[in-house]
């Protein structure tokens, strides 16, 4: 079974309008991943030549397979921790290069610590070497835990920086100081997203890497119980992948965006227990629900204030949860063999 994406990059190009990147040459880092394979067939379908690297750390090879034959698509198997010489002019970086799944804070704190500092420094080298405009893909993570809901750029945060989370939060803060040092004493043009909870197709489902609608998803396909922290009473603001991309991707293009921080998410909040509820109806599984400890310094609000991304970039999110949910659901279906729901 395949999944086709052509719905969503009609979507992403469509959202667009005459934003374009026809013949303009790009790096992404990370492009394996969720996100970054997104981004890069995004790119192609738009006519750019895309460079891209990844590891493999929680990318995967599978993501990019279709886009292997593709004479305007380059990839390069490489940690971006480690400085890379590229040897073609660019016109854009997306750094995107992340573990990003909070399973994975415990078994791999140092390589999420490294690849948001000296990852983020050896892009920023690239793009002041080639000139290029460069887009730092942060988180939502930076606020921790936001005494201020919807939650603006200019909060800063209250976070631990001690704590199980502290790896990749503090991480992408380190990350954002070295683009704004970057961008002050070098005068690069960045632009740094602050990405909320994003889903989609190619979202991973297993083990360590699964997060929450995915994890939720494959229990529900497979009528077991789904594992929920806490009493389900913390909120998420989903946003699906066609937005995330075309926000980044806007985010990039504009030039009233530069040296811009922006908050990229969707504003509907709903609680982790109403989400259950929801994929268990959309499934139509038997699933029952099963609760666990709250994880130490789990965030127990998520939601952007967009005002920033609706003036500079023009941009809201379009896509319904159940919309994003059901697509999400088709293209889980076609990653394994899963029991008929009745």
């Amino acid at each position: 079974m395949t999944f086709d994406s052509r719905a969503e990059l009609k979507t992403i190009q469509k959202n667009l309008g005459e934003i374009s990147f026809e013949d303009k040459r790009v790096l992404v880092t990370g492009g394996a991943g969720f996100l970054g394979s997104w981004m890069c067939e995004t790119l192609l379908n738009l006519g750019a030549e895309v460079t891209c690297i990844d590891n493999f750390a929680s990318g995967q090879k599978c993501n990019i397979q279709s886009l292997m034959g593709n004479e305007r698509f380059r990839f390069i198997e490489h940690d971006i921790s480690v400085p890379i010489a590229m040897d073609t002019h660019l016109d854009y970086i997306f750094e995107m290069a992340s573990r990003a799944s909070p399973f994975e804070f415990e078994h791999y704190p140092i390589q999420i610590l490294k690849s948001n500092t000296l990852g983020v420094m050896v892009a920023l080298g690239i793009a002041k070497k080639h000139n290029a405009r460069l887009v730092y893909t942060s988180t939502s993570e930076v606020y921790g835990n936001p005494d201020i809901v919807p939650t603006p750029e200019t909060y800063y945060g209250n976070v631990n920086p001690i704590g199980p989370r502290g790896c990749y939060d503090e991480a992408k803060r380190c990350g954002e100081a070295y683009v704004i040092a970057y961008r002050r004493q070098h005068h690069l043009n960045t632009r740094i997203a602050r990405i909320f909870n994003t889903y989609g197709p190619r979202i991973r489902l297993d083990g360590i890497y699964g997060r929450v609608i995915p994890r939720f998803i494959d229990q529900a396909l497979k009528n077991q119980p789904l594992t929920i922290f806490g009493d389900g009473s913390q909120t998420r603001s989903f946003t699906y992948v066609t937005d995330q991309i075309e926000g980044l991707l806007r985010l990039a293009a504009l030039d009233a965006a530069e040296g811009q921080v922006i908050n990229i998410g969707n504003v509907n909040e709903i609680t982790v227990l109403e989400l259950a509820k929801k994929v268990i109806h959309l499934t139509g599984s038997k699933s029952s629900l099963s609760f666990h400890p709250l994880p130490e310094d789990d965030p127990l609000r998520r939601r952007p204030d967009v005002t920033k991304a609706k003036e500079i970039l023009k941009w809201v999110p379009k896509a319904s949860l159940e919309h994003g949910l059901d697509r999400t659901i088709a293209w889980i279906k076609t990653q394994q063999d899963y029991p008929a729901q009745s």
